[in-house]
């Protein structure tokens, strides 16, 4: 196997065409839109609470939701604007 020797200019060539591939890549990802509504899973997974204190936050009106066909639904914002209400500030 035949030895090659790489200088500081060619892992500078390469570290500026990893990073432009890189971001091609990535403009050209679809633009990925937060979702509106979520259900019960996804809130969990975000306020890192179980199902029966998420369970406690509906019963006691302190996150609103809607129920369609079983199904629980949540308004991402309406959560959010709930978690800034309740800032406490120290």
């Amino acid at each position: 196997m035949p030895t090659a020797i790489i200088t500081t200019d060619d892992l500078r060539e390469f570290k500026l065409e990893l990073l432009e591939e890189l971001k091609e890549l990535l403009e050209s990802q679809p633009k990925r839109t937060p979702k509106k509504y979520l259900k019960s899973a996804e809130v969990m997974e975000w306020l890192k609470v179980s199902p029966g204190t998420l369970q406690t936050l509906r019963i006691n009106g302190t996150i609103p939701y809607t129920k369609m066909g079983g199904i629980i639904y949540y308004d991402a914002e309406e959560i959010q604007h709930t978690l800034d209400n309740n800032k406490v500030q120290h």
